[in-house]
């Protein structure tokens, strides 16, 4: 399965203590290289509640590739850590699966990983999960933020559903509800509320990069933790908010279940979840539209969301009109 993700610079062979890459055979002539972690979180407790373990390794590099991408950089490798009571071959073997899927729709390398037993931390059929990826941007295309100006256009890039973040609380409002994983989902009756809620991150990094290359973005945020309201300022120079429409796209049913069955504030739901909105791409005024048709033409499911303002003090740098009429029931 490693193999099979092998790209120029790496032929993604397994066994020694480290992995070489070659970042000229890669074609980069004056590359940074950019380098993030993360992991699953507690979304592994549903795919270990229903015995599934074949969607958590897209998430896994999902949350890791689509950070690098934010940065203007191509993944190039990813390792894995595993982590376990006891090793269970056939979860083992699902896992990777994943995560050798998640390498190939990214482009990158697998190039290794750890596999730990651990009896002593984790108990019965516990697992969890991290991620390593390094890509690298040409260092006159790197993405910081710096050129997004007032006036610019605030894109959106559909989600594929919750992604992986948040599911403490979706787990909270599963259990509330008195739901049972195997059942329908209230929000989705053809699948099982287990396949409801494993659908794994959408991975944006072969459509985003094109544009990216051809310096059309200005600047992408990842919608992870903190959702919306949190991620977005990450990438806006200081002084500068944005003013977004929630009619401007459709809530995901998921999202509109979540709210209803869990007494969850708008203002809440864009502070935990994507609400639907994976990455957010802003460009100046007189490319968006042209860069909404690219990245559609990419297979892309594209909103204009808004646009970049000024930031105004004591208030919030991102601001969702029409919330209270469009995200209720």
């Amino acid at each position: 399965m490693a193999r099979a993700t092998a790209r120029p610079g790496s032929d993604a062979g397994l066994g020694g203590f480290g992995a070489l890459f070659d970042l000229k055979a890669a074609g980069f002539h004056d590359p940074l290289l950019v380098a993030t972690t993360d992991g699953v979180g507690t979304k592994l407790k549903v795919a270990i509640a229903v015995d599934r373990h074949d969607t958590v390794g897209i998430d896994l590099v999902a949350m890791c590739v689509n950070d690098l991408i934010v940065q203007g950089a191509e993944p190039l490798l990813f390792l894995d850590y595993y982590a376990t009571g006891k090793l269970d071959v056939a979860a083992g073997r699902a896992i990777v699966a994943g995560i050798a899927e998640g390498c190939r729709q990214a482009g990158c390398a697998l190039v290794g990983g750890e596999t730990a037993e651990l009896p002593g931390m984790y108990a019965g059929g516990d697992y969890d999960l991290a991620g390593f990826a390094v890509g690298a941007v040409e260092r006159d295309r790197v993405l910081t933020g710096g050129g997004v100006a007032v006036g610019d256009v605030v894109l959106g890039l559909a989600s594929s559903g919750v992604h992986s973040n948040g599911y403490s609380l979706v787990r909270r409002v599963v259990e509330r509800a008195g739901l049972d994983y195997h059942t329908p989902a209230p929000f989705a009756p053809d699948q099982s509320l287990a396949d409801a809620l494993l659908t794994p991150t959408r991975i944006y990094v072969r459509s985003l990069l094109p544009s990216i290359r051809a310096g059309r973005i200005k600047a992408l945020a990842h919608i992870t933790g903190g959702g919306l309201l949190e991620n977005i300022p990450r990438v806006l120079p200081d002084g500068l908010g944005v003013t977004l429409d929630a009619a401007s796209w459709t809530l995901p049913p998921v999202f509109r279940w979540l709210a209803r069955a869990g007494g969850i504030d708008p203002a809440e739901m864009a502070r935990t979840f994507n609400c639907g909105i994976g990455m957010v791409v802003i460009s100046g005024p007189e490319q968006a539209a042209s860069l909404a048709a690219e990245l559609r033409a990419a297979g892309e499911t594209v909103a204009t969301l808004g646009h970049v303002r000024p930031a105004v003090a004591d208030q919030p740098r991102v601001a969702i009109t029409a919330m209270e009429s469009t995200w209720r029931d």
